[in-house]
């Protein structure tokens, strides 16, 4: 216990960088003294600006829900253990542990892709998922606002957008997003796995406490803000026996629906995960670990469509029929929100009004 608090990296989700399945050597600190951990502990986050050709993905995974995906930033400071987006980081020629937490891309050219998009005629409106891989929200946006000018410009067009957010900075766009509801243009789900502090900050360290995520969904509804409460990942062994208090005040606070995933440790993520749970619960590391394996058929990794989000085996119903109880006791009158797609105006850039 001693080393683990002497040695952990505050305010971090993982503690180590894995080496990167795109790279051929393996870079490594050989030392006894640990004479690099306090420059480590002090590196600050570091913004890599990146122009990409476009910015709208295709999702062709059917249990997803959203036709496009939209990703402004790449990386995420957020720092959340579990996050299965760390694996894209590779794809950049960094690792999925620290680096996905230091190392910040930004798609700087991301509004204009957009509107560039959005003007062609042969444009079909469907639903864009913000985002789908690093939360849109992040802290940086708080400086870079790519996802308030994104909002702008789907409202100019009228284009439908859902966002999944556990980050209170998107209070700050809360005129926009009442734009959008009053066309039933936008949907919001905030992510909530639990209520207990204390494995909040260990869990996502640098996120929006539970409280105010809770505060979130009640300014939302105030708003006529149609939102929901996702209630993921659910860890084995670690929150499982959350999933009704959520749901609960979730609904309380506005949450008209909610969601819910099976935490899966696919690539890098499975080793990362595995450091952070024997240093923060060794107690519990082969319980938990065990019953996240027999929520994906003996693995701890899952990539098949059908399964991999809701999981399979006796842990699995058990958690699935807990949330299904939960959610008809405390949302009785859930209905699925349908995006208006009739409204989109492809011209509406024709005047060459700028709104940034």
């Amino acid at each position: 216990m001693e080393n683990r608090i002497i040695n952990y990296f505050k305010g971090r989700g993982a503690q180590f960088n894995p080496h990167s399945r795109f790279e051929k050597n393996q870079y490594v600190q050989e030392h006894v003294e640990g004479l690099d951990e306090e420059f480590l502990q002090k590196e600050k986050t570091e913004i890599i600006y990146t122009y990409p050709k476009t910015i709208i993905n295709k999702v062709e995974s059917t249990d997803i829900g959203m036709a496009y995906s939209l990703n402004p930033y790449q990386g995420c400071e957020h720092g959340c253990i579990y996050c299965y987006a760390r694996n894209s980081h590779e794809f950049w020629g960094y690792s999925a542990g620290l680096d996905f937490e230091r190392k910040i891309i930004v798609k700087k050219n991301a509004v204009e892709l957009l509107e560039t998009t959005f003007s062609q005629k042969n444009w079909k409106p469907k639903p864009i998922m913000l985002s789908g891989n690093t939360d849109c929200y992040q802290p940086i946006e708080r400086e870079m606002e790519l996802t308030r000018n994104i909002l702008k410009t789907c409202l100019k067009y009228k284009h439908p957008v859902a966002i999944i957010t556990k980050n209170s900075l998107i209070t700050r766009d809360i005129d926009i997003l009442t734009e959008l509801a009053e066309h039933n243009l936008v949907h919001v789900m905030i992510s909530i796995t639990g209520t207990d502090e204390k494995v909040r900050q260990l869990l996502e360290p640098r996120t929006a406490t539970y409280k105010n995520r809770m505060l979130v969904l009640e300014t939302l509804s105030k708003h006529g803000i149609p939102c929901g409460v996702m209630v993921a990942p659910i860890i084995p062994g670690i929150n499982n026996h959350e999933i009704s208090n959520v749901i609960e005040q979730a609904a309380a606070a506005g949450a008209n629906t909610a969601g819910i995933t099976i935490v899966r440790l696919n690539g890098s993520v499975e080793h990362i995960f595995k450091d952070w749970l024997e240093k923060n619960f060794p107690d519990r590391v082969d319980k938990v670990w065990n019953q996240i394996m027999d929520c994906h058929g003996g693995k701890v990794s899952d990539s098949r469509k059908s399964v991999r989000m809701k999981g399979e085996g006796k842990i699995a119903e058990s958690i699935m029929q807990l949330f299904k109880l939960s959610r008809e006791r405390f949302m009785p009158n859930e209905s699925k929100f349908v995006f208006n797609t009739v409204s989109f105006n492809y011209k509406a850039g024709d005047k060459q009004l700028s709104l940034f």
